[in-house]
């Protein structure tokens, strides 16, 4: 076999029949803020945690609301709860709280 140096990437088309929805589910239930949410970035731009961790709020909401949950319970845990991201919001989503539900989430529905 001959190595031209190149490889094919990972398909990333997202399947949203497939997709697990029980977690932005349960979290909108519980927490009708974040469907507000623009997803903006303005929380991830002032997240103490993101200074010294690849810690990314706006890339977690993302991945809740596209069913991509199978490296969440790791990232979710870098959040310090300051509450800065809640502050700087421009429309006033509850992010700590949304958080806070994420990590219900997870132990009710992948634990």
């Amino acid at each position: 076999m001959v190595d031209f140096g190149f490889s094919i990437n990972k398909d990333r088309q997202i399947d949203f029949d497939n997709a697990d929805r029980r977690i932005i589910e349960y979290v909108a239930k519980e927490e009708s803020t974040i469907a507000i949410c623009l997803i903006c970035g303005a929380c991830t731009a002032t997240c103490s945690a993101g200074n010294f961790t690849d810690f990314n709020i706006r890339k977690i909401t993302n991945m809740i609301r596209v069913g991509e949950i199978e490296n969440l319970k790791e990232e979710i845990k870098k959040c310090m709860l300051c509450g800065k991201c809640q502050l700087v919001c421009p429309r006033g989503v509850n992010t700590r709280n949304i958080i806070l539900k994420i990590n219900e989430a997870i132990k009710i529905f992948h634990e």
